[in-house]
């Protein structure tokens, strides 16, 4: 690979989770890092706007499905535009047409794994057998690869990154924010942020905080999100002023500051807890479930508490103690920002370039 490497990330996944922020976070890294970076992106989805500004240059093309016509012309073209020194992957639809045309064109491939999902047999073929550098997000999903028969040695990991720079504490914000909420210096503000989701632990969540509040009326909830469960969710909560449900809020950065601290409740396995690093990130402590890759994403005990996942009354207990204890809460975030640091772009960035110049 040369000194300043030419890297093609392709990603026409449309949406705007994890994965693709993942993409946007990590090309951006590269590129200020002083590698030439191209992305082949959806031309209407949310990591091409996300791109738009940085210093990454965009090629256009879809992939709706693996053996998409349209998308297997536009890696090939962008693939013989670029002559990149490495091809980068993350969405398992891309990945054999990927492995393919890039074999054909003579470049080396990386993968990303981030979704703990079932692998079909072809897919377990591809990244156990051909020519390739596979990545997974955290050690747990590493873990879980293996367990499905990709071999120990195929599978690396590296950390999921976070651009520190646009995460910061926003006093400002927290003393408007909480005003419009009605809320004092005395409440007790829990955040969520995410997929209103059965499998997120929204419900148990929402017990907890019930039964707090029960015992200690500055207890509150503050939800961001949306998604499957949202209208049952709403219905479920309906006339309990003390949970403020506002949807999705874009940028949702500045609330981690509104809140005391951020619940993470899953009760099914999440590859990596990145709204717990965020919050970290902006000094506000974290209670999270001790449930698939969350235990990775902030340090237990000191920046925040590790919970058993669907214990209401330990979530409950756990709220009341924070809420009582503002010092601990103090301490808990000030923690925060310096374990965030170890997921910082640039550090993940440097890291992921010198893996593969070995």
């Amino acid at each position: 690979m040369t000194a300043a490497p030419r890297l093609l990330w392709v990603g026409t996944n449309p949406g705007g989770g994890g994965t693709e922020t993942h993409m946007v976070t990590l090309s951006r890294a590269l590129a200020e890092r002083g590698a030439e970076v191209h992305c082949l992106v959806h031309p209407q989805g949310r990591i091409a706007q996300a791109l738009e500004t940085a210093p990454v240059t965009r090629h256009f093309g879809v992939f709706r499905n693996s053996a998409d016509p349209g998308g297997i012309r536009a890696l090939r073209r962008a693939i013989r535009m670029v002559q990149p020194d490495w091809v980068i992957g993350s969405f398992s639809k891309e990945y054999w047409p990927l492995a393919l045309i890039s074999r054909s064109e003579g470049r080396p491939l990386a993968l990303f794994r981030h979704m703990d999902l079932r692998l079909k047999p072809s897919t377990r073929w591809l990244l156990s057998r051909w020519p390739l550098r596979l990545f997974a997000i955290s050690a747990y999903l590493r873990e879980r690869l293996i367990l499905q028969g990709v071999p120990a040695e195929r599978v690396e990991v590296l950390a999921n990154p976070l651009r520190l720079a646009d995460f910061q504490r926003d006093c400002t914000a927290r003393t408007r924010q909480r005003a419009a909420l009605g809320l004092t210096d005395e409440d007790f503000l829990v955040g969520f942020v995410g997929a209103w989701h059965r499998g997120k632990g929204v419900f148990m969540l929402a017990d907890a905080i019930d039964a707090a509040h029960a015992t200690d009326a500055r207890v509150h909830e503050l939800w961001l999100g949306g998604g499957t469960h949202e209208a049952e969710l709403r219905a479920y909560l309906e006339d309990k002023p003390w949970h403020h449900l506002l949807g999705w809020q874009d940028p949702a950065t500045p609330w981690y500051s509104v809140m005391d601290v951020l619940a993470l409740p899953s009760i099914e396995p999440d590859t990596f807890g990145r709204v717990c690093l965020e919050a970290q990130a902006c000094a506000t402590p974290v209670l999270g479930a001790a449930m698939g890759g969350i235990p990775e994403s902030f340090a237990a005990d000191r920046s925040g508490l590790l919970l058993p996942a669907g214990n209401m009354a330990c979530w409950r207990d756990a709220i009341l103690r924070l809420a009582a204890d503002r010092h601990l809460c103090a301490e808990f975030g000030a923690a925060g920002p310096e374990y965030a640091r170890h997921f910082d772009a640039g550090i993940i960035a440097r890291n992921f370039l010198a893996t593969l110049a070995r």
